[in-house]
Parts: C-alpha cells; structure tokens; sequence
C-alpha cells in the first residue's frame, strides 16, 4: 500500500495539479516560486497542524476573480446551489493505491466503492463555505462596481476564517457523488506526515552555540522512553534517567550541606524564627532537557581537546541532522498505535552546505537508510520520501521517472499557477536508446536545465569556450531586462550528432532554447564516400541535427542557406547554424571558419575574390586546434565580430519573455 498521487486545487501556486508519487522517492525539481514550498506546505497543514487552518492569502490567485463572480450573483439573487459551484474552495486529493488482499487496517475506512477491480481508495479534504453561511460571507455588501473590489476583498479576509471549515470525506473513484465523511484522526492515524524543511538553523548567528542536533536528540529520547514495545532503545532511555536521577541526589545531599554554611547570617536578622520554614533546596534535573539545553555535540579532537558542534562544516552537520531526523521519523513510527500505512516524509533542499558528491551520494542513498533501520528493527517501515531540490546534482542522480518538474505558467489573463510535468509520462513515447542516452548522459554531465530560465544547446568545446564573452559582448547591445548575462542561462554541450534527442526534452520542460550547430557540408569523392567539404561544394550535410530538424535526410547546403528565421523557429526552439555574413557572401562550415569570416581584419584571407576568401578560411580552420583557438579569442583583448548565425540565435532567445516569477500575496495585492 503506497500513497499513489497528490491533487490540490487552489491553494497558492496549486490552482489545480496532479503530483503522481513513486513508491519509494519522488524528485521534485523547478526553478523558484514554481510551487515547490506550496505542495510541502499544504500537505504540512493536513498531517502535522492540530488543526488544518487557511486564510484568503492561501487561495490561488486565480481565485478572486471567482470570489468576486459569486458575489457579482449573489446580488443578483442566484440560486445558491450554482452560486457555491464557483465559489472557490482550497481541496487536496490524496490518491492511495493497495493490491488485491492485501491487509487494509485504516483504509478500510476510506473504501467505499463495490467495485471488486478497484484497487484504490481516495480521501479528499476541502476548506469550503459552512452551509448556510452565503449570506454571511456575502451580507452588508452591496458594491458591484469594479473599483469596490478592495473593499469587498478587504471584508472576505476577515470573514473566511470564520465562516469556511475543512472537511474529510472519503470518495468513490469512480463514482465522485458517493462519498461519505470520516474524522480527521482516521486520515493522520493512515498517513503519517514528516518535514525536515530547508531552513535548519545550521548557520544560525544570533546564538554562539546553536545546539541544533542536541533538540532531535531530546526527541529520540522521549519517543525511546514512551515506546516500551522499542525494547532496546527503551531500556537505554530507563537507564539514562537513572544515571540522572543518581547525580540528582548526589547534587542535593552536597548541595544543602553547602547551603546551610551560606546561610548563618540570616539568623542576625532573626531569620528563621518560630513560625518561619527553614530553607531547603531541591535539585531536579530533566533528562529531555538536558539533552537540549546542556549536551552539546562534540567531534573528536586530539590531545583530550574535543571540538563544539559549530566547529564543524556546515555540510557536515546538516547531513548528521538529516539522518538523526530521519531516524527520529522511524522511531516515531514504531512508537505510534496503530501504527500508519503511509509515512509521508518531505525533504527541503537536502544539498544544502553539501558538496556536490555528498549530494548525489544522499539522493542515492537514501532509500537504503530506510531499508537500514527497517533490518536492524526487522520491523518494514512503509516510507515515502518527497524530494525537493535546486540542485543538479541531485537531481542528475535521481532517474528520469522519479522526476517531476514543477513549472510556473501564466494564462491568459496573466495570473500565474503551476503545472507539474512528469517526466515518467512525458519521456514515455521517446524511443530507445534515446531515452536511456538522455538520462545517462544528464547523470555524467552537469546538466541544469530543470533549474535555467533558458537553455543553449552548443557543439563542442570551441562554442562553451567562447560563449560567455560572447554574451558579455552581446549585453553591451541589448535593453535592460533582456541581457543574457542577467539570465539564468544552462549551456549544454551536446555535439551535433546528438542535439536532437534533447528537442522532446526541451519542448517538455517548455524552455526557450537555442541550438548552435554546424552546417557540416560533405560532397562524394572518387570513391563515392562522403567527405567533408566547402559550403559552395557540399552536396548534402553530414549534420544528425539538421537532418532531424528539417526531416529531410538528403537536404543540402543551399536548401539550408535559403531557409529564414520561421523555418529555423518550432515554438519555444530555435535553430542556429552557420550563414554568409553579407549577401551572396562566402559561408563557414564550421564555427572556425564563420569567425573568420566574420572578422577578416585579423586573418590573412586576401581574397581577391569571395569564394577565394571561403577556400581559405576552409583551408586555416582545418589547421587549427579547436580548444586553442577559442581560448585565444576568448582571452584576448581585442574586439572581434560576432559571427551573424550566433547573434541573430542569442538575441532571439534574450528577447524572449522570461519565465514568470509571481509577487508574493500581501495587504497590496489583496487590495488591488
């Protein structure tokens, strides 16, 4: 049995998204403000929050529109009944899957279909308008002119805490009007949620000795000392308070006995008389509280020097208070009666203060933590971990179908939602061996593209050289707002030959991309093979990713010279490739060859005719080392020109609208 997938419908970023879950470890990538913190938040609210609160804030910003339709009705005197079907509410459907005889325990009590085949069982939990109360949500309100909507937003922020509650119900899957409602325990007492968020404390100034690990620690111990059936790490806890309890008597016998040699001089002032106590101390020292406020972590030094906890990497200390919270997680599970089907455990940015290998290390790893702690118990621990990064690393490690790309859109009327992608249906119609190509090679690359607001596709090492100065060169030309260099911009190395099999990824993730590549003329030989030629000579190219673009095998260099700008442009992709510098000027095959074409001033290309000047570029291109020759040009201090194809590829995709970054909610925006 395994929580199968997440819906939520209006809260926040979620306006309506379907998360599908793995059963072990589910990766969830994006850029920022793409709905990452909102999922971990709402799903915080429903199992860990005493009680499940929101607010107007909390509703999509979709929403208000629909709020202030309903009252827009409302005033017309509209049947309630239609008005509550767009009256908005925060909802979140968890999904939970088990197999044909399997032992149900809680979930028992969220079944209530009849049908044999079914093999899932839904509960949904809505924060909605109490029946009956329309007119109070709505009452002393008569303003329908658009500028009263401050005022009208102003009062439903008062009134939603009031006059809306969240409700349990379980659902029939195939039969959404036969529901009945069930307690709030029955759903935490089933799925179990733990957090272990991004902010940890680790680099906490405002106290000298932050004893961060010292708090889980405390924890461990009261679950230990609760859970008798945990034998072992109870019997620990037991003998923990008699060694406290042993130093707690020693410290009150010798304590009072010192006391009372402080005290003498009270008796000049006729203290303690005949009706006055006598002055006792008691010592009472709390195991719990110990380990929070008085043990403190200490890492093994030399010379009987042992160092704090602050003295270690962040990194460090951040990867011990992960797994300390993880096994706190298990134990809690182990302590709790009855015990749930589901532990839901969320992870914020694991990578943080990690270096790069200890980050693939963990997301590797752990799966086998939880297997680790289920031997040693010999007790299964039905864990789902919930994996949110903005690292590369991370997620390069973590395959293709445990990803889910979170990616915020803007719709027409310019509001601002997310869409999940998941990459397990995305990538499901791409055949082999491309899709195993494509994750091995994100595995063996630092590839961001999960993470960029744009993305370059290059050839080789020439273009990777040569691409930031080229940009920074480039941003001198641009308008504020569309320099590259203020961008988040993930170059990736993919060479011509393999450029293509990334363009379903790409159109996926819905990423504006520019793919630089090379025309690669050939012509046939004597002996009929194809080999590398001048422009003006080539019979076809030699180019996978030109071949693929154009669906055409057999194109030639003078079909791809006459293409325009629309021919090179498929939605969110463009295609760059080599082109004369002026009309009916010499064309590079290659990236070397263009740039010296385009800057003839520092080459010896002394012509005296256009085509001379291509044999002889032709000619020094393949003379050249291509890394050297890049780093020359990179480095150097003289102004160059930008080859034609690179510019007009680079200022299409700076021009491009950026993806949307949305304003928090606040007393402003509720306002407008």
């Amino acid at each position: 049995m395994y929580l199968k997938q997440i819906e939520a419908k209006n809260f926040r970023l979620l306006h309506d998204v379907q998360l599908l879950l793995e059963n072990r470890t589910t990766v969830i990538v994006g850029r920022n403000n793409s709905g990452k913190t909102s999922l971990t938040e709402v799903m915080k609210r429903l199992l860990s929050d005493a009680t499940p609160s929101f607010s107007l804030e909390d509703f999509s910003f979709c929403c208000y529109q629909q709020f202030w339709e309903s009252h827009l009705r409302k005033s017309k005197g509209e049947n309630e009944d239609e008005i509550r079907k767009i009256l908005p509410a925060i909802e979140v459907r968890l999904r939970f899957s088990y197999e044909e005889g399997e032992h149900l325990g809680l979930l028992s009590e969220l079944i209530v279909d009849l049908d044999p085949e079914c093999t899932e069982a839904l509960a949904v939990v809505r924060y909605q308008l109490k029946e009956g109360k329309m007119p109070d949500l709505f009452s002393d309100f008569a303003e329908t002119d658009e500028d009263a909507k401050p005022d009208f937003f102003r009062l439903l922020r008062e009134r939603i805490p009031s006059l809306y509650e969240t409700t349990f119900v379980a659902v029939d899957p195939n039969d959404e009007t036969n529901e009945k409602g069930i307690e709030k325990s029955t759903l935490r007492q089933l799925c179990v949620g733990g957090f272990i968020s991004a902010q940890r404390g680790l680099d906490d100034a405002s106290q000298k000795e932050r004893v961060v690990i010292g708090k889980v620690l405390e924890n461990l111990f009261s679950t230990a000392k609760s859970n008798a059936g945990d034998t072992d790490s109870h019997v620990i806890a037991q003998e923990l308070e008699v060694a406290v309890k042993s130093i707690q008597d020693k410290i009150g016998d010798d304590f009072n006995e010192k006391l009372d040699q402080l005290l003498p001089a009270l008796s000049l002032f006729g203290y303690p008389g005949l009706n006055d106590p006598k002055l006792l101390t008691e010592t009472t020292l709390d195991v719990a509280k110990l380990l929070t406020n008085h043990t403190k972590v200490r890492y093994t030094g030399s010379n009987g020097i042992h160092l704090p906890e602050a003295y270690n990497g962040l990194g460090t200390r951040n990867i011990i208070l992960i797994l300390l919270q993880l096994r706190e997680f298990f134990k809690l599970y182990l302590a709790m009666e009855p015990r749930p089907s589901v532990h839901l455990v969320f992870i914020e940015e694991p990578e943080v203060h990690l270096h790069p290998q200890m980050q693939e290390v963990f997301i590797r790893k752990i799966a086998d933590i939880a297997s680790a702690f289920s031997e040693e118990t010999g007790e299964s621990w039905p864990v789902q971990f919930v994996v949110s990064t903005h690292s590369s690393h991370v997620a390069n490690e973590a395959h293709f179908e445990t990803i889910r790309y979170f990616l915020a859109s803007t719709d027409k009327n310019g509001t601002v939602s997310t869409k999940v992608k998941d990459l397990r249906k995305g990538l499901a119609g791409k055949p082999e061996p491309d899709r195993t190509f494509l994750h091995q090679y994100m595995t063996l690359t630092r590839c961001d593209l999960f993470f960029a607001d744009k993305a370059v596709l290059i050839e080789g090492t020439t273009e990777r050289l040569l691409l930031p100065r080229i940009i920074r060169m480039l941003n001198k030309d641009l308008a504020e707002g569309k320099k590259l260099g203020s961008q988040y911009l993930s170059v990736v190395e993919v060479g011509g030959a393999y450029a293509h099999i990334f363009f379903d990824l790409v159109k996926f993730l819905e990423l504006r991309t520019l793919v630089i590549t090379d025309l690669d003329s050939v012509k046939a030989n004597g002996a009929g093979k194809l080999v590398a030629c001048q422009v003006s000579q080539g019979h076809k190219t030699s180019n996978a990713c030109l071949k693929s673009w154009y669906d055409n095998n057999d194109i030639t260099p003078a079909e791809l010279l006459v293409a325009d700008d629309a021919a090179k442009t498929k939605n969110r992709l463009r295609l760059a490739y080599q082109c004369p510098e002026t009309e009916a000027g010499p064309c590079g095959r290659s990236f070397e060859d263009a740039f010296m074409l385009a800057n003839p001033e520092l080459f010896a290309l002394p012509g005296p005719g256009e085509q001379e000047k291509e044999t002889q570029a032709w000619e020094e291109a393949k003379e050249v080392k291509k890394s050297k020759f890049a780093l020359n040009h990179a480095l150097s201090d003289e102004d160059w020109n930008i080859p034609r194809y690179i510019r007009g590829g680079l200022v299409w995709l700076a021009e491009g609208d950026l993806p949307p970054v949305p304003a928090p909610l606040g007393e402003a925006e509720v306002a407008a």
